[in-house]
Protein backbone atom coordinates (compact mmCIF):
# COMPACT_ATOMS: atom_id res chain seq x y z
CA UNK A 1 0.00 0.00 0.00
CA UNK A 2 1.27 3.46 -0.81
CA UNK A 3 1.77 5.90 2.03
CA UNK A 4 1.72 9.52 0.88
CA UNK A 5 4.04 11.62 3.02
CA UNK A 6 5.12 14.09 0.33
CA UNK A 7 2.23 15.51 -1.70
CA UNK A 8 4.59 17.33 -4.05
CA UNK A 9 4.34 14.55 -6.63
CA UNK A 10 0.92 13.15 -5.77
CA UNK A 11 -1.22 12.72 -8.87
CA UNK A 12 1.53 13.68 -11.33
CA UNK A 13 1.91 11.56 -14.46
CA UNK A 14 5.58 10.71 -14.85
CA UNK A 15 7.35 9.17 -17.83
CA UNK A 16 10.63 7.55 -16.79
CA UNK A 17 13.09 6.12 -19.29
CA UNK A 18 15.35 3.34 -18.08
CA UNK A 19 12.86 2.92 -15.26
CA UNK A 20 13.75 -0.72 -14.62
CA UNK A 21 17.44 0.05 -14.05
CA UNK A 22 19.17 -0.03 -10.67
CA UNK A 23 18.69 3.62 -9.74
CA UNK A 24 15.46 4.43 -11.55
CA UNK A 25 13.62 1.30 -10.40
CA UNK A 26 14.11 2.42 -6.80
CA UNK A 27 13.10 5.97 -7.71
CA UNK A 28 10.01 4.74 -9.55
CA UNK A 29 8.85 2.73 -6.55
CA UNK A 30 9.35 5.75 -4.30
CA UNK A 31 7.37 8.02 -6.62
CA UNK A 32 4.50 5.53 -6.73
CA UNK A 33 4.48 5.32 -2.94
CA UNK A 34 4.07 9.09 -2.88
CA UNK A 35 1.04 9.05 -5.14
CA UNK A 36 2.51 9.56 -8.61
CA UNK A 37 1.49 7.66 -11.73
CA UNK A 38 4.46 6.29 -13.66
CA UNK A 39 4.97 5.03 -17.19
CA UNK A 40 7.88 2.58 -16.94
CA UNK A 41 9.80 2.88 -20.20
CA UNK A 42 12.50 0.36 -21.01
CA UNK A 43 14.22 -0.98 -24.12
CA UNK A 44 13.11 -4.49 -23.19
CA UNK A 45 9.37 -4.88 -22.74
CA UNK A 46 9.77 -8.14 -20.81
CA UNK A 47 11.98 -6.39 -18.25
CA UNK A 48 9.50 -3.53 -17.89
CA UNK A 49 6.60 -5.98 -17.56
CA UNK A 50 8.38 -7.97 -14.86
CA UNK A 51 9.14 -4.79 -12.92
CA UNK A 52 5.54 -3.57 -13.10
CA UNK A 53 4.28 -6.96 -11.90
CA UNK A 54 6.72 -6.78 -9.00
CA UNK A 55 5.38 -3.34 -8.10
CA UNK A 56 1.78 -4.55 -8.33
CA UNK A 57 2.51 -7.26 -5.75
CA UNK A 58 3.48 -4.45 -3.39
CA UNK A 59 0.17 -2.70 -4.02
CA UNK A 60 1.68 -0.13 -6.37
CA UNK A 61 -0.54 -0.34 -9.43
CA UNK A 62 -0.60 3.18 -10.88
CA UNK A 63 2.02 2.31 -13.47
CA UNK A 64 2.31 0.75 -16.91
CA UNK A 65 5.14 -0.96 -18.76
CA UNK A 66 6.00 0.58 -22.13
CA UNK A 67 8.63 -0.54 -24.61
CA UNK A 68 10.77 2.35 -25.83
CA UNK A 69 14.15 2.87 -27.44
CA UNK A 70 15.49 6.29 -26.44
CA UNK A 71 17.58 6.40 -29.61
CA UNK A 72 14.62 5.80 -31.93
CA UNK A 73 12.15 8.65 -32.36
CA UNK A 74 9.47 6.41 -33.88
CA UNK A 75 9.69 4.11 -30.86
CA UNK A 76 9.33 7.08 -28.51
CA UNK A 77 6.35 8.46 -30.44
CA UNK A 78 4.66 5.07 -30.15
CA UNK A 79 5.39 5.02 -26.41
CA UNK A 80 3.94 8.52 -26.06
CA UNK A 81 0.64 7.35 -27.58
CA UNK A 82 0.47 4.47 -25.11
CA UNK A 83 1.09 6.80 -22.17
CA UNK A 84 -1.51 9.35 -23.29
CA UNK A 85 -4.09 6.64 -23.92
CA UNK A 86 -3.66 5.41 -20.35
CA UNK A 87 -3.06 8.61 -18.37
CA UNK A 88 -4.33 11.38 -20.74
CA UNK A 89 -1.44 13.71 -19.99
CA UNK A 90 2.28 13.92 -19.15
CA UNK A 91 3.47 16.13 -16.29
CA UNK A 92 7.05 14.97 -15.77
CA UNK A 93 9.81 13.36 -17.82
CA UNK A 94 12.69 11.60 -16.08
CA UNK A 95 15.54 10.74 -18.42
CA UNK A 96 17.03 7.80 -16.57
CA UNK A 97 18.32 5.78 -19.52
CA UNK A 98 22.08 5.95 -19.91
CA UNK A 99 25.29 4.61 -18.46
CA UNK A 100 28.85 3.69 -19.34
CA UNK A 101 30.34 0.91 -21.47
CA UNK A 102 33.76 -0.80 -21.46
CA UNK A 103 34.28 0.22 -25.11
CA UNK A 104 34.39 3.86 -24.03
CA UNK A 105 36.73 3.19 -21.10
CA UNK A 106 40.53 3.06 -21.10
CA UNK A 107 42.34 0.24 -19.30
CA UNK A 108 44.99 2.66 -17.99
CA UNK A 109 44.28 5.70 -15.83
CA UNK A 110 47.21 7.62 -17.30
CA UNK A 111 49.55 7.17 -20.20
CA UNK A 112 53.14 6.52 -19.21
CA UNK A 113 56.10 5.12 -21.11
CA UNK A 114 55.45 1.62 -19.85
CA UNK A 115 51.77 1.46 -20.80
CA UNK A 116 50.65 -0.22 -24.00
CA UNK A 117 49.18 2.19 -26.53
CA UNK A 118 45.99 0.12 -26.85
CA UNK A 119 45.34 0.56 -23.11
CA UNK A 120 45.26 4.36 -23.40
CA UNK A 121 43.05 6.97 -25.03
CA UNK A 122 44.72 6.12 -28.35
CA UNK A 123 43.36 2.61 -28.16
CA UNK A 124 39.73 3.64 -27.80
CA UNK A 125 37.65 2.76 -30.83
CA UNK A 126 35.48 5.60 -32.18
CA UNK A 127 32.40 3.40 -31.88
CA UNK A 128 32.94 3.27 -28.12
CA UNK A 129 32.69 7.06 -27.87
CA UNK A 130 29.79 7.08 -30.28
CA UNK A 131 27.82 4.45 -28.34
CA UNK A 132 28.24 6.08 -24.93
CA UNK A 133 27.53 9.58 -26.21
CA UNK A 134 24.45 8.47 -28.12
CA UNK A 135 23.07 6.48 -25.19
CA UNK A 136 23.47 9.33 -22.72
CA UNK A 137 23.18 12.59 -24.67
CA UNK A 138 21.00 11.70 -27.65
CA UNK A 139 19.07 9.37 -25.35
CA UNK A 140 18.17 12.46 -23.31
CA UNK A 141 17.53 14.88 -26.15
CA UNK A 142 15.12 12.70 -28.15
CA UNK A 143 12.77 11.91 -25.22
CA UNK A 144 12.63 15.64 -24.45
CA UNK A 145 11.61 16.40 -28.03
CA UNK A 146 8.85 13.79 -27.90
CA UNK A 147 7.40 14.03 -24.37
CA UNK A 148 7.91 17.71 -23.55
CA UNK A 149 5.46 18.71 -26.30
CA UNK A 150 2.67 17.62 -23.97
CA UNK A 151 3.86 20.06 -21.30
CA UNK A 152 3.74 23.19 -23.45
CA UNK A 153 0.14 24.13 -22.59
CA UNK A 154 0.03 23.49 -18.85
CA UNK A 155 3.71 23.38 -17.90
CA UNK A 156 5.74 20.50 -16.54
CA UNK A 157 9.11 19.34 -15.35
CA UNK A 158 12.08 17.42 -16.73
CA UNK A 159 14.69 15.65 -14.65
CA UNK A 160 17.85 14.58 -16.46
CA UNK A 161 20.54 12.26 -15.16
CA UNK A 162 23.92 13.92 -15.17
CA UNK A 163 27.00 12.90 -13.14
CA UNK A 164 29.76 14.40 -11.01
CA UNK A 165 31.94 13.40 -13.98
CA UNK A 166 30.43 16.46 -15.69
CA UNK A 167 32.00 18.75 -13.07
CA UNK A 168 35.49 17.28 -13.23
CA UNK A 169 36.88 14.67 -15.62
CA UNK A 170 37.53 11.20 -14.24
CA UNK A 171 40.31 8.95 -15.46
CA UNK A 172 39.40 6.01 -17.72
CA UNK A 173 35.79 7.02 -18.50
CA UNK A 174 36.53 9.50 -21.28
CA UNK A 175 33.35 8.93 -23.28
CA UNK A 176 31.06 8.90 -20.25
CA UNK A 177 32.42 12.15 -18.83
CA UNK A 178 32.09 13.92 -22.16
CA UNK A 179 28.51 12.70 -22.55
CA UNK A 180 27.46 13.78 -19.06
CA UNK A 181 29.08 17.20 -19.50
CA UNK A 182 26.93 17.51 -22.60
CA UNK A 183 23.82 16.69 -20.59
CA UNK A 184 24.63 19.40 -18.04
CA UNK A 185 24.99 21.95 -20.84
CA UNK A 186 21.83 20.71 -22.56
CA UNK A 187 19.90 20.92 -19.27
CA UNK A 188 20.75 24.61 -19.00
CA UNK A 189 19.92 25.22 -22.64
CA UNK A 190 16.52 23.55 -22.48
CA UNK A 191 15.69 25.19 -19.13
CA UNK A 192 16.22 28.59 -20.74
CA UNK A 193 14.44 27.63 -23.95
CA UNK A 194 11.28 26.31 -22.30
CA UNK A 195 11.05 28.65 -19.31
CA UNK A 196 8.43 30.92 -20.96
CA UNK A 197 6.22 27.84 -21.42
CA UNK A 198 6.29 26.93 -17.74
CA UNK A 199 8.46 23.87 -18.28
CA UNK A 200 11.32 23.46 -15.81
CA UNK A 201 14.42 21.40 -16.63
CA UNK A 202 16.85 20.24 -13.96
CA UNK A 203 19.25 17.37 -13.43
CA UNK A 204 20.66 15.12 -10.75
CA UNK A 205 24.38 14.43 -10.65
CA UNK A 206 24.79 11.17 -8.73
CA UNK A 207 28.14 10.41 -7.21
CA UNK A 208 29.37 6.84 -7.13
CA UNK A 209 26.56 4.31 -6.92
CA UNK A 210 27.15 0.68 -7.81
CA UNK A 211 25.27 -0.01 -11.06
CA UNK A 212 25.48 -2.64 -13.77
CA UNK A 213 27.50 -0.26 -15.93
CA UNK A 214 30.28 0.53 -13.42
CA UNK A 215 30.38 -2.63 -11.33
CA UNK A 216 33.38 -3.94 -13.29
CA UNK A 217 35.34 -0.79 -12.37
CA UNK A 218 34.44 -0.62 -8.67
CA UNK A 219 34.33 -4.25 -7.51
CA UNK A 220 36.36 -7.38 -8.07
CA UNK A 221 34.71 -10.46 -9.56
CA UNK A 222 33.58 -11.60 -6.11
CA UNK A 223 31.22 -8.58 -6.05
CA UNK A 224 32.42 -7.50 -2.60
CA UNK A 225 36.09 -6.57 -2.69
CA UNK A 226 36.88 -3.06 -3.86
CA UNK A 227 39.18 -2.67 -6.83
CA UNK A 228 42.09 -0.25 -6.60
CA UNK A 229 39.84 2.29 -8.35
CA UNK A 230 37.00 1.58 -5.94
CA UNK A 231 39.31 2.35 -3.03
CA UNK A 232 40.31 5.62 -4.68
CA UNK A 233 36.67 6.60 -5.05
CA UNK A 234 35.94 5.97 -1.38
CA UNK A 235 39.05 7.94 -0.37
CA UNK A 236 37.87 10.89 -2.54
CA UNK A 237 34.33 10.78 -1.09
CA UNK A 238 34.19 12.63 2.25
CA UNK A 239 31.29 10.49 3.46
CA UNK A 240 33.45 7.39 2.80
CA UNK A 241 30.80 5.26 1.14
CA UNK A 242 29.01 4.57 -2.13
CA UNK A 243 25.55 6.01 -2.59
CA UNK A 244 22.40 3.98 -2.08
CA UNK A 245 19.56 4.28 -4.64
CA UNK A 246 17.32 5.68 -1.90
CA UNK A 247 19.70 8.63 -1.52
CA UNK A 248 18.26 10.03 -4.78
CA UNK A 249 14.60 9.84 -3.73
CA UNK A 250 14.19 13.11 -1.84
CA UNK A 251 16.20 15.16 -4.32
CA UNK A 252 14.22 13.79 -7.27
CA UNK A 253 10.84 14.38 -5.64
CA UNK A 254 11.79 17.94 -4.73
CA UNK A 255 13.05 18.95 -8.16
CA UNK A 256 9.98 17.66 -9.99
CA UNK A 257 7.51 18.99 -7.42
CA UNK A 258 5.75 22.35 -7.45
CA UNK A 259 7.78 23.28 -4.36
CA UNK A 260 10.70 23.80 -6.74
CA UNK A 261 8.62 26.02 -9.03
CA UNK A 262 11.33 28.73 -9.24
CA UNK A 263 14.21 26.31 -9.81
CA UNK A 264 15.31 25.51 -13.35
CA UNK A 265 18.61 24.85 -15.11
CA UNK A 266 20.13 23.38 -11.96
CA UNK A 267 22.25 20.25 -11.73
CA UNK A 268 22.18 18.97 -8.16
CA UNK A 269 25.07 16.76 -6.97
CA UNK A 270 24.09 13.81 -4.79
CA UNK A 271 27.60 12.57 -4.29
CA UNK A 272 28.62 12.38 -0.64
CA UNK A 273 30.81 15.46 -1.15
CA UNK A 274 32.89 14.02 -4.01
CA UNK A 275 32.83 17.17 -6.13
CA UNK A 276 33.62 19.41 -3.16
CA UNK A 277 36.69 17.48 -1.99
CA UNK A 278 40.08 18.08 -3.62
CA UNK A 279 41.56 14.95 -2.11
CA UNK A 280 43.79 16.94 0.26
Amino acid sequence: MKVVTDKGVEGKVIVCTGAAGVLCSSMTEDLLRHGAKVAVLDLRKDVADAFVKKLAKKGLKDCIAVEANVLDRASLEAARKVVLKKFRRIDVLINGAGGNHPKGTTAAEQMTKGVKLEDTFFGLAPEGFEFVNKLNLIGTILPCQVFCRDMLKKGGSVLNFCSMAAYQPLTKVAAYGAAKAGIMNFTRFLATHLAPMGVRVNALAPGFFITNQNRFLMLEKDGKTLTARGNKVIAKTPMRKFGSPSDLHGAARFLISDEASFITGVTLPVDGGFVSYSGV
